[in-house]
C-alpha cells in the first residue's frame, strides 16, 4: 500500500475541519528544505501562496523531493501531491497522472478555489523536473 493510499484511507473517515487540520499535519510532517533551494527555479507559479519544489536524485535513479510553502494548508497540500511520487524512479514520476490519483481526496470540494487554484501547477512542476532527470 501506498502512503497516498494510506492518507486517502484515513482522509475518507474525516469530516471536513478534521482533514483541513490532516492536510496541515501532512505539512508539518515534510522534511524541512533549506532556505538556499527556494530560489525562482523552484517556485511554482500561479499558487496563491509561494510554493517551491526541489527534485534530489536518490539510489537507482529515485526522486525524493523536498518542498516547503509559506501557508501551513498549502504545504500541506504539496506533501500530498508528493506522496504520490515520492522516491519513485524519474521516469515513472514523469509519467504518473498524479491529478487522477489526488481526485479520490476531492480536493476542490473540501478547499477553497484560492487553495486549489496552483494544484495543477504543482503536478506540471514535479512532473517536468522528473522528466528532466530522467532524461539524464
Amino acid at each position: 500500500m501506498s502512503q497516498l493510499d494510506d492518507i486517502l484511507e484515513e482522509y475518507e473517515f474525516l469530516d471536513a475541519d478534521e482533514r483541513y487540520r490532516l492536510l496541515i499535519d501532512l505539512g508539518r510532517k515534510l522534511e524541512p528544505m533549506p532556505e538556499a533551494l527556494k530560489t525562482d527555479a523552484t517556485l511554482v507559479r500561479g499558487c496563491s501562496a509561494s510554493v517551491w519544489v526541489y527534485p534530489v536524485a536518490g539510489d537507482g535513479n529515485a526522486l525524493h523531493f523536498l518542498a516547503d510553502s509559506n501557508a501551513a494548508i498549502t504545504k500541506g497540500i504539496v506533501a500530498l501531491v508528493l506522496a504520490a511520487v515520492q522516491d519513485r524512479p524519474a521516469g515513472e514520476v514523469a509519467e504518473t497522472d498524479i491529478a487522477a490519483l489526488l481526485a479520490p481526496f476531492d480536493l476542490k470540494n473540501q478547499l477553497s478555489s484560492n487553495r486549489t487554484q496552483g494544484v495543477p501547477n504543482m503536478i506540471a512542476l514535479v512532473r517536468e523536473h522528473a522528466a528532466r532527470i530522467a532524461q539524464g
